[in-house]
C-alpha cells in the first residue's frame, strides 16, 4: 500500500523495524479485532493498538464512566463520566490516530450475540472482569477458530497468554468449568493497584501486534504471571487436555453456554 506522508511520519519507528516494515505497518492497518471490555485492560489495550495502527477495532462494553474507574481506566477522565465506556474510548482512541475505526457496541455479551460479533474480525482480546464472560468468550472462540489474547488482573498481580485454535490448548485446558457463584469474591470486591491492568493490557496489546504482523514468540501454551509486589515475571506450561469438554476430539459442549445470569 501507498502511505500517506502523514503516515511515514507517524509510523516511522515500525518502518525501520525490519520486523515489521511497510508490509508489517500495512497488516496492521488492514487488520481487524474485537475487544471485549472498556476498562483497565482494554484502555492500555486499545490506546497500543491505536497508537500502532491498527485499522479497525470494535469493542464491546455495556457500562458507563465511573468515578471509580479513573484509577486505572486510562481511556477515560473526569469529562466523561456517566457516559458509555465505549463511547468514551472511541473518542480517546480515534482522537490518538484518525488512521482507526473504532466501532462502539453497548451491548451486553451472551450466548446469543457472540458469534455473530466476533465472525468478521481476525483476533479477539478479552479485557473482561469476570469468569463467565472469559468462559463464553474462549469458547466461542474455539467454535469460530478464533484467535483468542486474554488477560486477567487482581490485586497486585495478573496473567496473560494466548489461546490459537488447533495450536495447543483452550482456557477450558486450564480451568474447566468456572468456579460456583459465591465460592470465590468477585474481581470488582478484591481491591487492584491501579497500574496492573496497565502492564498486562500492554503486554496483550504486544502480543496483538506480534500476531497481525506474523514476527516473534507467541505466548502460546503458557501462562504469564506478573507478581506487581516482586517486580516479578513467571511463565507457567499449560498442557492440552485431551478430554478437554470442548477443544478435545470428542467435545461435550457443543453449543455456548451462557454462565452469566450466576454471577
Amino acid at each position: 500500500m501507498k502511505f500517506t506522508e502523514a503516515q511515514l511520519q507517524r509510523y516511522s519507528r515500525h518502518l525501520i523495524l525490519p520486523e515489521v516494515g511497510e508490509e508489517g505497518q500495512a497488516k496492521l492497518l488492514n487488520a481487524k479485532v474485537f475487544m471485549v471490555g472498556a476498562g483497565g485492560l482494554g484502555s492500555s489495550v486499545g490506546y497500543y493498538l491505536s497508537a500502532a495502527g491498527v485499522g479497525t477495532i470494535a469493542i464491546i462494553d455495556n457500562d458507563e464512566v465511573d468515578l471509580s474507574n479513573l484509577q486505572r481506566q486510562i481511556a477515560h477522565c473526569t469529562r466523561t463520566l456517566g457516559i458509555p465506556k465505549v463511547e468514551s474510548a472511541k473518542n480517546t482512541f480515534e482522537s490518538l490516530n484518525p488512521d482507526v475505526h473504532i466501532i462502539p457496541i453497548k451491548e451486553r455479551l451472551t450466548r446469543q450475540n457472540i458469534l455473530g460479533l466476533i465472525k468478521d474480525y481476525d483476533i479477539v482480546i478479552d479485557c473482561s472482569d469476570n469468569y463467565a464472560t472469559r468462559f463464553l468468550v474462549n469458547d466461542a472462540c474455539v467454535m469460530s477458530k478464533k484467535t483468542l489474547v486474554t488477560g486477567a488482573v487482581f490485586k497486585f498481580e495478573g496473567q496473560l497468554t494466548v489461546f490459537v485454535p488447533g495450536e495447543g490448548p483452550c482456557y477450558r485446558c486450564l480451568f474447566e468449568e468456572p468456579p460456583p457463584p459465591g465460592i470465590l469474591p468477585s474481581p470488582q470486591g478484591l481491591g487492584l493497584l491501579g497500574v496492573v491492568p496497565g502492564v498486562i493490557g500492554t503486554l496483550q496489546a504486544t502480543e496483538v501486534l506480534k500476531l497481525i504482523v506474523g514476527t516473534g514468540q507467541i505466548l502460546k501454551g503458557e501462562l504469564l504471571i506478573y507478581d506487581a509486589l516482586k517486580t516479578s515475571f513467571r511463565k507457567v506450561k499449560i498442557p492440552k487436555n485431551p478430554d478437554c469438554p470442548i477443544c478435545s476430539d470428542h467435545p461435550v459442549i457443543t453449543e455456548l453456554i451462557d454462565y452469566t445470569s450466576h454471577y
